[in-house]
Order: C-alpha cells, then sequence, then structure tokens
C-alpha cells in the first residue's frame, strides 16, 4: 500500500476530517503528520496561551492515532523543508491537507502545492475549517463584503452543510522506523506553569470538543439569545478554543444544533449559527483585506491621533488594574483561563481604544498572546470594529460606557466579584463604580486603585475631540 501524508494543522481531530477521509479513500497509508513551524507564520507566529494549548491537544491527537494503530509524526522547522524530508523518508506518493486562510501561510501552501505536482506528487488540499470559504462569496459587482448581514444574506441563499463524516475505526500504521520528536522538544508548554489554572476548565483536544457541544446543547442553548451577553452566567458554547485549533467542524455543530431544534430552541439555534457567520466573515476579510491585522481597513483612520501609550496605564489595562471593575474583572479572567467573556472583549477594547486612546493594535497584540482562541481573523476583526477602524464597524463615536454596560450585563456584580474578589465585600451598586464611595472602597478593598486610571468622562470626551479631527462628527 503506498503512502501519503496528512498533513495535520488546524485541524487537529479525526471526525469529519476531509483530508485524512480522503487518502484513505484512495487506498492510501496516511502518515500523519504535524510541523512546528513558527518561523512560516511572520509576525504572527502563535502565541504563548495558544501555544499551551496546542501542547495539549496535540498530545490528545497523537493518543487519538495510538488508539487506532497509528501515530503522529511531530517534527519543526519550515513546512517546505520538512515536508520534502519526510517524502524522500517513507517514499510518499501523495501529501493531503485541509487549507489555511491567513495571509502568510496561502502563498506559502500554494508554491508548495505546485512544487510538489512538478515532482510528480499528488497533492490535495480541502477545507476543513470554514462553512464558507473567503473566496466563495462575492458581491454582485464580484467584490468582497466588507458589511455582514448581505454577506450572511448570500450565505443563507447558498447554505449547504457537508455530510458528517464519523472518525476512522482502525487505522493502518506508518512506517516504524520513520522517526518522530518527543512533543517536549517543540517548546509549546511554558516553562513556569503560569497556565495551570487554564487546565481547570479546558479540555484541549477532540473529546474535549464534543462534551462542550454537548453540554451547550443540553445547557445554555435554551437561554442562548439573552445569555450570550452575560458573563455572570454560563451562558456561551465556550467553542472557539476547539474552532481554532480544529478539533470540530463547525458543519458537526451546525448539525447538533439542528437536531435540537424545537419551537423553543429556534431563535437561539439561528443566532449562535449567526455567530458562526461572523467567524467566516472574519476569514472573508481576512483573505481579501490581508493587510489588515496591522492596518486600518478604513484608510480615514490614517489621519486619527491616537495617543502615544503610557507604559504604566497600559500595564494597569493589562494586569486588570484600571480602577474601572468589569474592565479590571476581565483582563483577569483572560490571565487567569486563557479566555475572556465576549461582551467583556467589546468592553475592554473600547475602554483601551477610547477611554486611553491607545491604538487598537497593542490591544490585538495582548490578546494575540494571552487567548487560547487567538485568531488571526477574529481577532483582527474584533478590535477593528470596536475601534471604528474596520469593515461594518461599530462607529468610533459609539463609546461603551464600562459602568453601565456592567449594571445592564452583570446586574448582581457577580461576575466582578469572581474576578476581582477585593471588591466582593462591596454593596452591589458599589461595585460597578466604586470610587463614587471612596471610604468605603478603602476600607473594604485597600489595596484596589482609588480612582480609574483615567477619567472615564474626560477620556471619552478626547477621543471624541479626535475623532472630529478626521472629518467625523
Amino acid at each position: 500500500m503506498s503512502y501519503a501524508i496528512v498533513w495535520f494543522r488546524r485541524d487537529l481531530r479525526l471526525h469529519d476530517h476531509p483530508a485524512l477521509h480522503a487518502a484513505l479513500a484512495a487506498g492510501h497509508t496516511p502518515v500523519p503528520v504535524y510541523v512546528h513551524s513558527p518561523g512560516d507564520e511572520g509576525a504572527w507566529a502563535a502565541g504563548a496561551a495558544s501555544l499551551s494549548w496546542l501542547q495539549r491537544a496535540l498530545a490528545a491527537l497523537d493518543s487519538q492515532l495510538r488508539a487506532l494503530g497509528s501515530r503522529l509524526i511531530l517534527r519543526q522547522g519550515s513546512a517546505e523543508t520538512v515536508l520534502r524530508e519526510l517524502i524522500a523518508e517513507c517514499g510518499a506518493v501523495a501529501v493531503y491537507w485541509n487549507r489555511r486562510y491567513e495571509p502568510a501561510t496561502q502563498p506559502r501552501d500554494a508554491r508548495l502545492k505546485r512544487e510538489l505536482r512538478a515532482q510528480g506528487l499528488e497533492v490535495h488540499s480541502y477545507n476543513g475549517a470554514l462553512l464558507f470559504e473567503p473566496w466563495q462569496l462575492a458581491t454582485q459587482q464580484g467584490g468582497p463584503y466588507k458589511v455582514f448581514t448581505p454577506f450572511w444574506r448570500s450565505a443563507l441563499s447558498h447554505w449547504q452543510v457537508p455530510a458528517l463524516r464519523p472518525a476512522p475505526k482502525t487505522l493502518p500504521p506508518p512506517p516504524p522506523a520513520l522517526p518522530s520528536l518527543p512533543l517536549q522538544q517543540l517548546g509549546l508548554a511554558p516553562a513556569l506553569g503560569w497556565d495551570r489554572g487554564f487546565w481547570d476548565v479546558w479540555q484541549p483536544g477532540e473529546a474535549g470538543a464534543h462534551e462542550a457541544l454537548d453540554v451547550f446543547v443540553d445547557g445554555a442553548l435554551r437561554g442562548y439569545v439573552a445569555g450570550r451577553d452575560r458573563p455572570d452566567q454560563i451562558g456561551t458554547s465556550r467553542l472557539s478554543p476547539h474552532l481554532h485549533f480544529g478539533e470540530i467542524a463547525p458543519w458537526r455543530i451546525v448539525a447538533a444544533l439542528e437536531n435540537a431544534r424545537s419551537a423553543a430552541t429556534g431563535a437561539a439555534i439561528d443566532g449562535y449559527i449567526r455567530q458562526l457567520g461572523w467567524r467566516d466573515f472574519a476569514h472573508h476579510l481576512l483573505h481579501h483585506f490581508p493587510a489588515t491585522p496591522e492596518h486600518n481597513l478604513n484608510p480615514r483612520f490614517a489621519r486619527f491621533r491616537w495617543a502615544a501609550p503610557d507604559p504604566a496605564q497600559l500595564q494597569a489595562w493589562q494586569r486588570g488594574r484600571t480602577g474601572v471593575p468589569i474592565v479590571d474583572a476581565g483582563l483577569r479572567e483572560l490571565w487567569h483561563t486563557g479566555w475572556m467573556h465576549n461582551r467583556v472583549r467589546m468592553i475592554v477594547a473600547s475602554y483601551l481604544c477610547k477611554h486611553l486612546r491607545v491604538h487598537w493594535s497593542e490591544g490585538a497584540r495582548w490578546f494575540w498572546d494571552t487567548l487560547v482562541d487567538a485568531d488571526l481573523a477574529n481577532n483582527t476583526l474584533g478590535w477593528q470594529w470596536v475601534a471604528g477602524t474596520g469593515a461594518d464597524a461599530a462607529p468610533y463615536f459609539r463609546v461603551f460606557n464600562p459602568v453601565t454596560q456592567a449594571q445592564k450585563f452583570d446586574p448582581q456584580g457577580r461576575y466582578i466579584a469572581r474576578w476581582v474578589p477585593e471588591l466582593a465585600a462591596l454593596p452591589v451598586a458599589e461595585r460597578f463604580a466604586p470610587w463614587l464611595t471612596p471610604q468605603r472602597l478603602a476600607t473594604s478593598a485597600p489595596h484596589y486603585p482609588r480612582q480609574p486610571i483615567v477619567d472615564l468622562a474626560a477620556g471619552r470626551d478626547a477621543a471624541l475631540a479626535a475623532y472630529r479631527e478626521t472629518g467625523g462628527g
């Protein structure tokens, strides 16, 4: 039987794996390979939290493969070089992979496909990550969408979800002499163990993804429409890191949701699938506007007067020491779990970009390093949306008030009390803006900042003044 390399990347699963299934259908013995190649990622090699997740996801995938009779071959270096070496070592006649869509990886993959085919190898790539690939949908003029609603309308008119494919029951082994690096040699896990708290709330790998989906469908789904904006409740699916690493296919999520559809869940299911649409929209934008991880999509903001970052203020924001409880709660949740509730992501991003007037790329970089679900397309879309500089963005003059946002979405202050426990002794009404009751704050939370690092009204006014200078307002 001939050997075919199956190059695992952001598709760390065995169910619904188009490349693996295609290699098996063609009669090949799959050689499962993962190449750690941060040098191939340009300016956006995975951050520390993502690498920590990857360590455990790769271990889980290798365990799955071994249970079926195979194993995961780990290598490190330039993917193009390593794959050529592997082809020579095992005599592979074909290479299969599921596509990636980042600006640095697309040209590399196209070049590799072209060169390997020129050498006589079969090379096949597939969509293993999205409901719609970035180039599938276009406006009537043939261009990319910049507004989500017409993008989603077009997506629904072309809706066709792939059939589910179970994981193989067995797999033939790769060549026994083919060496693999020890996982620890890739240097993915942090030496100091700062990620210890992550694993109290996360289970990387395909089994963890399926369990998270089951828990969501059986629990939070019914209240998703209102619950998804409540950080004090378990109201979301928490599938984002599993989706990022390809531990579950989005169409498997859709199938599970549709199987649960009823009069009581229909609106929630439509709302959740729409969020999967935003994920596809993010990849659509990144594909068509590959400079956006570093540059504003809206050129008007080239004239915007961002403030020079104050190192002390930026560090206070990063560490959850701004003196604004909902902001601090979100950033401490991020630090301890590698994740932050989406509503709170918007609040902390607005605070940085507007109240502090720090360029959105500073926040994007911090999220990139600290989120386990850090995804270049989603991260870019999210930050440019909040900053007002991107596609279909919230207008810059819409400034989130973090106090009223906390009162609305954390009405009992439970989220604040959990992540800023020094404020838990305050009466609920005082947890949102504790600087307004300075004596009680000094008594109950003597180590919490006495005042926010910037006056909220003054920060808002300065942001709007800078916006007007660009010709807005």
